[in-house]
């Protein structure tokens, strides 16, 4: 049975990958800590704008709010660093392999502390995803690709440790805010919340002096635009519809649908570099269409 909370998950995939994209250029051109802070403090503007047109601030009971904001500092303002922190290091084909691992992680914590438990065909259906997710972009390269954005930049171990670490934030984030979200409140307030205490954070670990949270270079005009339309797409609508999921779905399932985004980046970046994915993402992507299906029909 089709479920609106499933079709939230896969809606959040696509923003996310439309903002992968989107990302690249600020992120290398500002550095990872400051494009995040700029990106959170655009987000946050945007997000409390809606809550104070809508009056959604008062479905968000105060103790809660502690639950939300801690959700907030793990997937957010380390997750997301160390995503892009990974993505300068890897690229986004390589990264986006790594955080597609976040569906594992959270099947696991939703076995192991939510009780959740998968169908058979569910569970066939999860397998068939993130294998497929991880075939299309291990596989999606083709060797005589020499485009800049599949370059290595630093440690190549430091970038698959920080992919991994992004994946497990994106995991406990999710399993932090579900219990809120269990109640009538309003998932753009929440992910306000959410946005607006990592953002401190970031500012906090700017003022502190720490080095690599200064810009490394200006932000242009341009960067500036980027950097919203990333935050507006991914983070404002993204996040918000991966919080309407949760709302509703399991934290395992949510994740399994979500992490479509790097499948969705394969075409994407067909467009961008102009070469078609290799034949062996071709296959990927198909695992990846026949598990989601197997999933959707659950």
């Amino acid at each position: 049975m089709l479920n609106a909370h499933d079709l939230f998950a896969l809606g959040a995939a696509a923003c996310w990958a439309m903002g992968a994209m989107l990302s690249v250029e600020p992120s290398r051109h500002l550095g990872a800590f400051a494009f995040t802070r700029l990106r959170m403090l655009l987000v946050s503007i945007m997000l409390w704008s809606v809550v104070a047109y809508t009056g959604g601030w008062r479905t968000l009971p105060l103790e809660s709010v502690g639950w939300v904001g801690l959700s907030g500092l793990v997937g957010i303002f380390v997750g997301d660093t160390a995503m892009f922190a990974a993505m300068n290091r890897l690229g986004p084909r390589r990264s986006g392999v790594l955080f597609a691992t976040h569906a594992v992680f959270s099947a696991l914590l939703g076995f192991w502390l939510l009780n959740e438990r998968m169908s058979v065909q569910a569970t066939i259906g999860a397998g068939l995803t993130v294998a497929g997710v991880m075939s299309a972009i291990v596989l999606g390269r083709r060797k005589e690709e020499t485009h800049d954005w599949e370059a290595d930049r630093g440690h190549v171990g430091a970038g698959v440790a920080l992919g991994l670490l992004a994946a497990f934030c994106q995991a406990l984030s999710s399993l932090l805010v579900k219990p809120v979200l269990q109640g009538a409140v309003d998932p753009v307030a929440a992910s306000a919340v959410r946005v607006s205490v990592a953002c401190a954070a970031q500012f906090v670990l700017l003022w502190s002096g720490f080095a690599a949270s200064r810009p490394q270079a200006a932000p242009t005009l341009r960067v500036v635009g980027l950097t919203a339309i990333n935050g507006f797409l991914a983070m404002g609508v993204g996040m918000t519809l991966v919080l309407l999921a949760l709302k509703g779905g399991d934290l395992g399932m949510v994740a399994v649908l979500s992490s479509v985004s790097p499948v969705l980046v394969l075409p994407l970046l067909w467009l961008r570099v102009g070469r078609p994915p290799a034949p062996g993402a071709w296959l990927g992507a198909a695992l990846t269409v026949l598990g989601t299906a197997l999933v959707l029909l659950r």
